[in-house]
C-alpha cells in the first residue's frame, strides 16, 4: 500500500478569523471598560474622562471591526486597533491612575493578538513597551506593570503552544481520515475485483461445461460427415451437383468441424482446474492453442507466426499456455486495427525463447515499472482487471524463467519469455519421485 502523502497545514484566513473573534473581543472589552469606568463613581471629573475615553475606544474598535478589514485588510486594521487601544489606555492611566483593573487589559489584548498574523508578537511587545514605559515614567509602582506583563507573556506563550498542539492534532485527524478514505476506496475496488474474479471463475466453469456438452454432438457430426464424404468418394458415377460437394463443400465442412473440435478441446484443456503435474510437452503446440483461443482479440490485426524447432520441454504446459494467452490478448488489445502481432519461438542452448511483439501504442517508463503489479491496468473500466500480465509473470518465474519487456510509446512492445527446457519445479518433482522410488526399493 502506498504511503500517505504529507498533510499540508490548513491555512486560516485572517479576515475570517477576525470576524469570528470580534464578538468575543467586543463583549470582553465592554465588561472591562464598564469595570474601569465605574470604579471612579464619586470622582466625577475622573469618571467623565474615563467614560469618554472608553466610549471612544469602544466605538473605534467597533468601526474597525465593521469596516476596517474590508477597507485596509487584517494587518493594517490590527495596527490601527493597537494604536487606539494603547493610546486610550495610556491616557486613562496618566489621568486616572494605573489601577489594577486597567492592567487587566494587558493580558486580555495579548491573548487577542496571538495567532492573527506573523506580526502578532511584535504588536504584543510594542503594547507592553508603551504601557510599561508610560506607567514607569508617571511614577507607577513598577511591580504592577511587571506582574501583568508577565501574566500577559505567559498567556501569550501558552496560547501559542496550545494552538500548535491543536494544529498538530487536527493534522493527525485529517491524515487519519484521508487514510481511512483511501482504505475504504481500496477495499471497494478490491471487492469489485473479487466479484469480477468470481464471475470469471464461474464463466470458466460454464465454458468447460459447454465445451463438454458440445463435444458429444460434434463427435456424431464428425463421424457422419466423414462417412458421407468417404461414401461419395467411392461412388464411380456422381451427378454434377454431388461432385461439387465431394470436391469443395464436404472438405471445407470437415475442415470447419476440425476447427470447432480444436476450439472445444482447447477450452476444456484451458479450463481444467485440477493441479497440473510437470510433464513433457510441445511448446509450439501450446503456442498454437493460445493463438486459437486469442483469435477474437487478434482478428483486427495481422498475426505473424514463426515457430522454430525447440525440442522437448518439461514443465507445466497448461500454465505456460495460459501465460501465452494472456500475453497475446494483451498484445491484441494494445494494437490498433491494421497493426501486427508476431509470435516466434526458438531454442537457445538449454533455454527456449518466446517472443510476442506488437506494433501497438507502447508504454511509458512509469507504466513499465508497474507492469507486473496485480490489479494495475491502464485500460478503461470494464476492459481489464490488471491480472493478465501479473499471472503470466508469476507462471514464468515459478517455472524458473523470466520475462523481458521492451517498449516505447507509439512504437509497440515486445515481451520475451525465457524458459528452461526443464523447469525448476519439474526438476524438483523428478528428484522427489526418484527419492521415493529409492526409498521403496
Amino acid at each position: 500500500m502506498s504511503t500517505s502523502p504529507e498533510v499540508q497545514p490548513r491555512v486560516v484566513d485572517p479576515e475570517q478569523l477576525l470576524r469570528r473573534l470580534h464578538p468575543l473581543q467586543m463583549k470582553g472589552g465592554l465588561v472591562l471598560s464598564l469595570s474601569v469606568t465605574f470604579q471612579y463613581l464619586g470622582q466625577w471629573d475622573v469618571f467623565g474622562f474615563v467614560f469618554v475615553a472608553s466610549v471612544v475606544r469602544f466605538t473605534a474598535n467597533g468601526l474597525l471591526a465593521r469596516f476596517g478589514v474590508q477597507r485596509w485588510g487584517p494587518s493594517v486594521t490590527e495596527w490601527i486597533r493597537l494604536g487606539v487601544n494603547a493610546g486610550t489606555l495610556v491616557a486613562i492611566g496618566l489621568w486616572a491612575g494605573w489601577s489594577l483593573l486597567l492592567w487587566i487589559y494587558v493580558p486580555f489584548i495579548l491573548l487577542w493578538l496571538h495567532g492573527l498574523d506573523r506580526w502578532g508578537w511584535v504588536r504584543a511587545v510594542l503594547l507592553m513597551a508603551v504601557m510599561d514605559g508610560a506607567a514607569l515614567w508617571s511614577g507607577c509602582d513598577p511591580y504592577q506593570p511587571l506582574a501583568f506583563s508577565i501574566i500577559g507573556v505567559l498567556g501569550f506563550l501558552l496560547s501559542a503552544k496550545r494552538a500548535e498542539l491543536l494544529q498538530q492534532t487536527l493534522e493527525e485527524v485529517i491524515a487519519r481520515r484521508e487514510q481511512l478514505a483511501r482504505a475504504q476506496d481500496q477495499l471497494r475496488v478490491m471487492h469489485e475485483r473479487a466479484l469480477q474474479q468470481e464471475k470469471l471463475s464461474s464463466l470458466g466453469m460454464m465454458a468447460a461445461g459447454v465445451a463438454h456438452e458440445i463435444n458429444n454432438p460434434m463427435a456424431f457430426v464428425t463421424s457422419n460427415v466423414s462417412s458421407l464424404y468417404k461414401e461419395l468418394q467411392l461412388q464411380p458415377v456422381l451427378a454434377e451437383p454431388l461432385k461439387e460437394y465431394v470436391d469443395e463443400v464436404l472438405p471445407e465442412t470437415l475442415d470447419g468441424i476440425k476447427r470447432v473440435n480444436a476450439i472445444v478441446s482447447d477450452l476444456r484443456h484451458f479450463a481444467r482446474g485440477d493441479p497440473e503435474i510437470p510433464a513433457e510437452y510441445d511448446l509450439n503446440a501450446e503456442a498454437q492453442t493460445a493463438l486459437r483461443l486469442a483469435h477474437r482479440e487478434l482478428s483486427h490485426c495481422e498475426v505473424q507466426v514463426a515457430l522454430g524447432e525447440v525440442g522437448t520441454v518439461v514443465g507445466r504446459p497448461r500454465q505456460i499456455g495460459q501465460a501465452l494467452l494472456n500475453l497475446l490478448v494483451n498484445a491484441g488489445q494494445a494494437t490498433p486495427p491494421g497493426g501486427t502481432v508476431r509470435l516466434s519461438t526458438r531454442r537457445e542452448g538449454e533455454e527456449v525463447r518466446v517472443e510476442i511483439r506488437d506494433t501497438g501504442t507502447g508504454m511509458s517508463p512509469e507504466t513499465r515499472r508497474r507492469l507486473f503489479e496485480p490489479f494495475f491496468t491502464t485500460k478503461p473500466p470494464g476492459k481489464g482487471m490488471g491480472l493478465g500480465l501479473a499471472v503470466a509473470h508469476g507462471i514464468v518465474t515459478a517455472q524458473g524463467g523470466h520475462i523481458e519487456v521492451e517498449s516505447e510509446l507509439g512504437k509497440g512492445s515486445c515481451f520475451t519469455l525465457r524458459l528452461p527446457r526443464v523447469a525448476f519445479s519439474a526438476s524438483a518433482s523428478l528428484r522427489e519421485e526418484r527419492g521415493q522410488r529409492g526409498a521403496s526399493a
